[in-house]
């Protein structure tokens, strides 16, 4: 296939990959957590201190029991998905405190925000998995936060979801629960039923919180998205070359630390890395070299045969605008076209990860549908090319009332569900609408015509209960 994107040799990704060893055997990776530490010195690592040194030898040996492609279970069995290989997901955003305003406005996100981007996730067609951090609600106790969060991704979606990696408690908290759904936590081992997304600390650490999580995570078989997220020019270097040694050598760190936990948990190989703004000193994720780096791990994710993640609808915009529109396709089309296959921050993203927005959540699903279609293989076959009919067609003739075009009108072709294609005068009359305002409209429409799904009363009530105990120090 051509493509006019940079395909690594063999030479240059085994150059990046070689600089990456050089740093873990001699400038070492920091692990801030006690467990992680002792874990990596009972499996003979060098360690001084808080760093670990890993050597070629002890990357290649754990690579050799990564998964290429795992299954992630969903409540309704219907909706499990495949991650890994040609297999792709998309996720919601993640992680935003603040919900953005059709008027440009911003305002601290809530508990009830949450609930409604699980229920706007719930009847999503092109978003497949529900997240976890969708927002980060202000009005709930943040060291609780994270059960409420979890609670209402079981109960109001059931789609597979996103675990939590705020702490090892948290992880536990989030085994527990699933336990719960899926009968016996021990089961979770050899069935994944979420993923989570382990965040290193640039450069070359690893937070208490995060190491904990992970060890957790790994040690009942719970798939984890290893992730870096450079700033180049502050938190790694200024060239992308850095950069993509540097983030390597901290998802493989976090990646053989998983398997030394449990052999064969599924892991994910990410990042969204990107550019300090040299002008704003901020982090710009709206920048054409993000998605450079989206390819770039995508293709150092197949060098070790992982699945790998990046950022999908990404945008520094304030608002859903044509900046925020223009950005989040160029890094969503990267992503899907170079074989990404965790898409994170799929939907809903503004402002470098400051806010979420309903509006833009609905215009990302069009967005993402359109890229599904792009992607979509074109079937070539006698009867889709169906000789015989364009030749009785003829010279001059038309293809209207063809039977074929009658039977395959309604599905040969991606219909929107936002964008206009009526005249002028049909916009006009229809009251001049532009984009982000006939997506508020779909929200108000997907919120109010949401119906919970099934799910067992008493598993509910467990849930609700546990939930309630944990917030009580019971």
């Amino acid at each position: 296939m051509y493509d006019r994107m940079q395909t690594f040799t063999q030479e240059e990704l085994t150059k990046l990959h070689d600089a990456s060893m050089d740093l873990l055997k001699n400038t070492g990776i920091a692990f801030n957590e006690k467990e992680a530490l002792e874990i990596f010195k009972k499996n003979g690592f060098k360690v001084e201190g808080k760093t670990v040194f890993m050597t070629e030898k002890d990357v290649r040996k754990v690579l050799e029991t990564t998964p290429t492609r795992f299954t992630v279970t969903a409540r309704n069995p219907e909706k499990s998905v495949d991650i890994g290989e040609d297999s792709f997901v998309l996720v919601p955003a993640y992680g935003p405190p603040f919900v953005a305003l059709a008027n440009g406005e911003e305002r601290k996100a809530t508990m009830e925000d949450y609930d409604n981007f699980c229920k706007l996730v719930q009847t999503s067609k092109p978003i497949n998995m529900n997240g976890f951090m969708m927002v980060e609600p202000s009005d709930v106790p943040a060291e609780t936060a994270h059960l409420d969060m979890i609670f209402s991704s079981i109960v109001l979606c059931d789609k597979p979801f996103m675990g939590s990696p705020v702490s090892k408690k948290g992880a536990r908290d989030c085994i527990d629960m699933a336990g719960m759904v899926w009968g016996d936590k021990e089961k979770l081992k050899d069935m994944p039923v979420t993923v989570s997304l382990i965040n290193s600390l640039s450069p070359l650490q690893f937070s208490e919180e995060m190491a904990g999580s992970l060890i957790e995570l790994a040690r009942y078989g719970q798939a984890c998205v290893i992730a870096s997220l450079i700033m180049a020019g502050s938190s790694g270097p200024v060239t992308i070359a850095g950069v993509l040694a540097l983030q390597n050598a901290e998802v493989l760190a976090g990646v053989v630390l998983s398997q030394l936990v449990r052999l064969g948990a599924p892991v994910i190989y990410g990042s969204t890395s990107a550019p300090m703004d040299m002008k704003t000193g901020g982090l710009s994720i709206g920048a054409p070299e993000l998605s450079m780096v989206v390819s770039a791990t995508a293709q150092m994710a197949r060098f070790y045969h992982l699945p790998s993640r990046s950022g999908g609808a990404l945008t520094d915009a304030h608002v859903p605008d044509a900046q925020a529109a223009l950005e989040s396709t160029m890094a969503l089309v990267t992503a899907l076209r170079n074989g990404i296959n965790f898409v994170l921050h799929a939907g809903g993203i503004l402002g470098s990860y400051i806010s979420a927005s309903f509006e833009k959540f609905i215009i990302d699903e069009e967005t993402c549908a359109m890229v599904r279609k792009i992607i979509q293989p074109i079937e070539i076959t006698d009867d889709s090319i169906d000789v015989e009919m364009i030749k009785q067609v003829g010279i001059g003739g038309q293809y209207l009332t063809q039977p074929k075009t009658f039977q395959l009108c309604r599905t040969e072709f991606f219909l929107p569900d936002l964008g206009n294609r009526a005249s002028y005068a049909g916009w006009r009359d229809a009251g001049r609408k532009n984009i982000a305002e006939v997506a508020a409209e779909k929200v108000n429409e997907r919120l109010a015509s949401f119906e919970k799904p099934d799910i067992d009363p008493k598993v509910e009530a467990d849930l609700s209960e546990f939930v309630r105990k944990r917030k009580n120090g019971e």
